[in-house]
């Protein structure tokens, strides 16, 4: 992966024989430190699982409903433009195939370095981000395909404070991290800086454009319940390996989340890719396939992946992007080459 121009990567394998870590790169292209092995990472989007994870436990709970809608839980808040929260339900949310817009394009349409300095401040509330998203009409009727959006798990997030009058990070710290005494895992919000030791993020907005540092998130899509978490590799690898192994949800909600759809070839997953609730399920090369989530902002890519009875968990961090699309297509082959090669090892 650094022989593709990644500029630092880390990895952590724990398997029943052991741990392994690697690393290579720099932990930042000034000093040249080395990649810290141990050090805080932005989970991104992974925090989705997260989010899943408290859902499904709601669920089993019986406080909520998989197919109940969200306009029966968030009377009116999604409608205009087509969308119609009374045929979404919180199946499709935690699935993605609500049909509903993705916020993103919205707050960050450009895609320029000049969008990223200008508005990576600013915060927006979570209801901000469904009304930008409620402007455009959905892709297609809810239940009926697949596509990936953030303001599904926007929703997700509200609902879960709606229905237990505490916070989607509240709930995750007291249902998930203190359980399983993930104590370098947080979810910080709105705030920016990443404890110490990380690595410096790096992301080339243009083709043989400069790097340029982004270590700093870009807070109006890094600071809610679709990918504002932060933790470490060994943290990650304990989320899932429990996950997996059944240690956080009730066998029916386990078996909800493992329940997938497929997932479209262009939609930037690997082949034979199918979603569940929260959680993707990706085929091995060596037979059968593992359980995982991405994540990804401004210079970096986290990827959490695990077999699917927790023995085996693997996490990689990259730590820069590229904005040409062959290199970017090398570097993300290395990365899924790297976690089928980790994941298919005999124990």
């Amino acid at each position: 992966m650094r022989d593709t121009g990644v500029t630092g990567v880390a990895v952590r394998l724990e398997t029943p024989r052991g741990t392994v870590t690697a690393r290579s790169g720099v932990g930042d292209l000034i000093t040249g430190r080395p990649v810290p092995l141990h050090g805080y990472l932005r989970l991104g989007s992974t925090t989705k699982t997260f989010v899943a994870t408290v859902m499904l436990q709601l669920v089993g709970e019986r406080r909520i409903f998989l197919d109940q809608t969200v306009e029966q839980l968030l009377p009116g808040v999604v409608s205009g433009a087509g969308n119609d929260g009374r045929t979404v339900t919180v199946r499709d949310l935690l699935q993605h195939t609500s049909g509903l817009s993705d916020y993103v394009y919205d707050v960050f349409p450009d895609g320029s370095a000049r969008t990223y300095f200008a508005n990576r401040w600013r915060v927006y509330q979570p209801e901000d981000l469904v009304d930008l998203a409620m402007r455009r009409a959905p892709a297609f009727p809810a239940g009926t395909r697949w596509a990936y959006s953030n303001t599904n798990y926007v929703l997700a997030g509200m609902i879960i404070e709606k229905i237990t009058g505490r916070t989607w990070e509240q709930q995750v710290h007291d249902r998930v991290l203190r359980p399983l005494g993930l104590r370098h895992t947080d979810t910080p919000g709105t705030w920016p800086f990443l404890p110490h030791p990380h690595t410096a993020d790096y992301q080339q907005f243009t083709v043989d454009g400069p790097l340029v540092d982004t270590t700093i998130p870009y807070r109006p899509f890094d600071s809610g319940a679709d990918g504002s978490m932060t933790g470490t590799a060994r943290d990650l690898n304990r989320f899932f390996a429990a996950l997996a192994s059944g240690k956080l949800l009730k066998p029916d909600e386990l078996a909800a989340m493992r329940t997938t759809v497929p997932v479209p070839q262009d939609s930037g997953q690997p082949e034979g890719t199918r979603d569940g609730l929260g959680l993707f399920f990706t085929p091995l090369s060596c037979g059968g396939g593992y359980l995982g989530h991405g994540g990804s902002g401004f210079g970096y890519v986290v990827r959490a992946a695990t077999t699917t009875d927790g023995r085996r968990t693997v996490t990689v961090s990259a730590h820069s992007r590229s904005a040409d699309s062959q290199t970017a297509a090398r570097q993300e082959d290395a990365l899924r080459e790297l976690v089928d090669h980790a994941l298919c090892r005999t124990p």
